[in-house]
């Protein structure tokens, strides 16, 4: 029987995270309870405290969750190309993707950050920072003039990609040209091989 209920219990966990990160996105990690959680799932509190203590470790899963999603597309779309310049455009293309699917786990990471929970603080920083090492890695590739700041062009980056959501609408055009002028913006040229491709893909 405990057997039993355990596994009843652990397929549950999902449905959890999906319900807990639907309302931290859209009420906020403050105005959020386990028992909205709880409701949410279709399950009692005690199933939500069943897989974790508090709600600050619920959103730390929820984090995790998300931050795991958004390297794994940001990998697959970097995965074959060898050119720092087109794997940082592709790097850009695929955080926006990520962030404007209107997936609540990249909502949650966009709209609560660590300083909103102090309690959960460090936590959410290290998972924020095992997805920032993958910029930091792509940005330290990129053939940028001597004296540029790398952890300034880093921070500006992804600072200016994850307010995209407040203003980009689906109906003003596609992610290409957003792409190509955050590139721009940031001197950064992209391969001739990756504008062949891009030019191919318009036609």
């Amino acid at each position: 029987m405990a057997a039993t209920a355990a596994k009843q219990q652990a397929n549950r966990w999902p449905a959890l995270l999906d319900a807990a990160a639907v309302h931290f996105a859209d009420r906020g990690y403050h105005a959020t309870t386990m028992r909205d959680v709880a409701e949410a799932a279709g399950v009692t509190p005690g199933a939500v405290y069943f897989h974790v203590p508090t709600k600050q470790a619920l959103l730390v899963a929820v984090y995790a969750e998300g931050v795991d999603r958004i390297i794994g597309h940001l990998e697959a779309s970097i995965s074959y190309a060898t050119d720092p310049s087109l794997r940082f455009r592709r790097a850009i293309k695929a955080h926006l993707e990520s962030i404007l699917d209107a997936s609540a786990f990249a909502r949650v990471i966009v709209r609560v950050l660590p300083d909103d929970v102090p309690e959960a603080a460090a936590e959410l920083r290290g998972h924020r920072d095992r997805y920032e090492m993958r910029f930091r890695a792509l940005i330290t590739a990129l053939d940028l003039p001597e004296g540029r700041s790398l952890t300034l062009l880093r921070m500006l980056l992804l600072g200016a990609l994850n307010s995209t959501p407040v203003w980009y609408r689906p109906s003003k055009g596609g992610l290409d040209a957003i792409v190509d002028e955050f590139v721009a913006i940031f001197g950064v040229s992209p391969s001739r091989r990756g504008t062949a491709a891009r030019r191919r893909s318009r036609r």
